[in-house]
């Protein structure tokens, strides 16, 4: 990409959009376009397609979607399955349909099945049967990929995907609710460590085996791979470290300051029992991340501290 190129980062607010959007700016882009949610609704097909032929961009980072954790996705199945295929669809086929040079797609490694291989190679894509928990994500991003890939085949279009592990990090959403784990963990502990709580209940057993890659990471591999990457095979975005939810919560809780006991609610569920991806294909195109998990939970905590709407999100 050339430094003045005309950029359009979809979903510049949310944790990756900004993320990929101070990568830019930190390598020296300088025409980077973004539009709020009211001012560009990208579930709506004409506004969509009005924006492209208005702008034109020449490189497109798709990080837009509708994203929570095991609840949100369990009980918004169609929501979730709706909004992120028509925001995709609308979004690439635009960008396709207007010119655009190169489309970057952002995924995650939930598209892959329950029990894949481990480590997670991209070649296992639609082997077996997805994690009921998150299925209606996981089918939407598979179908953005497909596209991008459909796309390329038929037209000849340079449009990639990335398919990215667990992100934490600056601009992360913390709702009690809604977040993802780490996130979730953050507040959590807390908001026990605020009130006194002697003790915090977390969900599961603390057995499942997780990936965390910090989002300035992600935005660091997702620019390199606009200029250094065209295929239809996605590539996978971690770290090929793992971790269990336990060792996890334990040092959530040790960097927040929490000193209570913590117990686990084995009535409810654990999710993919293990999900770590294979980043050898990251790493001989020759990007490795840089952020430790210690590190990056401290940054992310910080963040947390500083976010002035963790309490509404």
């Amino acid at each position: 990409m050339e430094k003045d190129a005309k950029i359009y980062v979809a979903g510049h607010r949310g944790m990756v959009g900004s993320a990929i959007v101070r990568e830019l700016q930190r390598q020296g882009y300088t025409n980077i376009i973004t539009r709020t949610h009211a001012e560009l609704d990208l579930i709506n097909q004409q506004a969509v397609n009005e924006f492209f032929a208005e702008e034109r961009p020449e490189y497109v980072f798709l990080a837009a979607a509708k994203v929570g954790g095991i609840i949100a996705n369990s009980s918004a199945l169609a929501d979730f399955m709706y909004d992120n295929i028509m925001l995709e669809m609308n979004v690439i086929n635009a960008a396709w349909r207007n010119g655009c040079r190169k489309l970057e797609f952002l995924g995650s490694s939930c598209i892959y099945p329950r029990l894949a291989p481990q480590p997670m190679p991209e070649s296992c894509l639609l082997t077996s049967e997805l994690e009921k928990t998150n299925e209606a994500y996981a089918l939407a991003k598979i179908s953005g990929l497909k596209y991008c890939e459909f796309l390329n085949r038929q037209y000849g279009t340079d449009f990639i995907s990335v398919m990215p592990t667990n992100l934490y990090g600056p601009n992360d959403n913390y709702h009690p609710e809604h977040s993802h784990v780490l996130p979730a963990l953050i507040r959590r502990f807390h908001e026990a460590k605020e009130s006194g709580a002697t003790e915090v209940t977390c969900w599961g057993d603390g057995s499942p085996l997780r990936e965390f890659l910090y989002v300035d990471d992600l935005a660091n591999l997702c620019v390199f791979l606009m200029n250094n990457y065209s295929g239809n095979e996605t590539v996978n975005a971690g770290t090929g470290k793992e971790l269990t939810i336990k060792e996890l919560t334990e040092l959530v809780a040790e960097t927040v300051g929490y000193t209570g006991r913590i117990l686990w609610d084995t009535s409810r569920p654990n999710g993919t029992p293990r999900k770590l991806l294979d980043v050898s294909k990251a790493r001989s195109l020759g990007w490795s991340y840089t952020t430790e998990l210690p590190e990056g939970i401290r940054l992310a905590y910080q963040d947390f501290l500083t976010n002035p709407m963790r309490a509404e999100r």
